[in-house]
């Protein structure tokens, strides 16, 4: 983060548009504990090394309420409580 904490993330999308991609993150959790949000962050390129991505907070907030609702759609979906069907 902006502050040099480390946290743990787990990527449960990404999209891209308008040339940009977005990634949505839940927080790493141990065990059964379900996190309730999730984030999304832009990837850009690193300043200090331009081979290198980075993840950064969306600013705008138009921005950020257009890439929310893509990805609210897209998880509205999928329907977590449906069990694998045997094969």
């Amino acid at each position: 983060d902006d502050e040099g904490n480390e946290n743990d993330f787990e990527l449960i999308g990404s999209v891209e548009v308008d040339g940009k991609t977005y990634c949505a993150l839940i927080p790493f959790t141990e065990g059964d504990e379900e996190p309730e949000e999730y984030i999304v962050l832009r990837v850009e390129k690193s300043e200090e090394n331009p081979d290198e991505e980075i993840l950064v907070s969306i600013d705008d907030d138009e921005e950020f309420d257009r890439i929310a609702d893509i990805f609210d759609d897209e998880f509205a979906d999928i329907d977590y409580d449906m069990a694998p069907e045997a094969e």
